[in-house]
């Protein structure tokens, strides 16, 4: 049987069951990656930020390396993409492998347009939600303060964080969603537990914003996960997913300002 839609198989028993898109193995490298993703985070808030002594925030509390940041998240990004299609691709997998399928008609467009935009709303709620809580409580109280400052200011800083967000939007979503989800729900037979577990490694990817972000990124990865398992493909997910981050990012601080 063909694998490259990673559709599920189906035993003896008539029963559905999760089949592996890709080996073991490259599991295993996308976890290590993870790791050492972690340890870049970790290094990159206590590294000294220049001029001669040790800053708050690391290397990310200067603005004046926004751009180069910027650049690095996303070759980063198209980086792991390309690891994730590599290991699809071994088994005669494609793009579509990780995607779930692409747009055919207008209708289809319209339809996941109309799906991402109240989706993006309880995003929007949840992330406020999270935050709250965890301003109630001393847990994940290391929170990158100074991940603030390397939002956009200039015309050109916007241009890059947008070209950024769309990229995050559709190598995030390929990679956590369409890879790791679909391998988590291979190796343990839930759903459940392939949606909360690439929550979470989606949250340690973005150790370096700190670890209260960390918690709120996870629980937002569990949402985007759990709407990918109830469509069957990511194109809502990387609609909503590039448009959060261009908000968030940018955009919000426009027309609320």
């Amino acid at each position: 049987m063909q694998v490259n839609e990673g559709v599920a198989a189906t035993n003896q028993e008539g029963r559905q069951s999760p089949q592996q898109i890709a080996s073991w193995a490259s599991l295993a490298g996308f976890l290590l990656i993870g790791a050492g993703v972690v340890v870049l985070g970790f290094l990159a808030q206590h590294a000294p930020s220049g001029g001669g002594g040790a800053a708050t925030g690391g290397q990310l509390a200067s603005h004046g390396k926004a751009i180069q940041i910027y650049v690095t998240v996303g070759l980063m990004d198209w980086a792991l993409l390309y690891y994730c299609w590599a290991a699809v691709h071994h088994r005669g997998g494609n793009l579509r492998t990780l995607s779930g399928g692409r747009w055919s008609s207008w209708k289809d467009l319209g339809v996941d347009v109309a799906i991402a935009l109240p989706f993006w709303v309880l995003w929007e709620a949840t992330a406020y939600g999270a935050h709250w809580l965890l301003s109630l409580s001393s847990i994940g109280s290391g929170t990158a303060r100074t991940v603030d400052s390397l939002l956009p200011q200039s015309p050109l800083e916007v241009l890059v964080w947008i070209g950024v967000s769309i990229t995050a939007g559709i190598c995030e979503e390929m990679a956590f969603r369409g890879f790791l989800q679909r391998q988590l729900h291979a190796l343990s037979g839930s759903i459940v537990v392939a949606v909360l577990g690439q929550g979470l490694v989606f949250g340690l990817f973005h150790a370096y914003q700190g670890w209260r972000n960390v918690a709120v990124i996870s629980v937002l990865g569990a949402l985007y996960g759990a709407l990918a398992a109830w469509r069957g493909n990511l194109r809502a997910n990387i609609l909503t997913h590039a448009w959060g981050d261009v908000w968030e990012g940018w955009l919000k601080f426009v027309i609320w300002r």
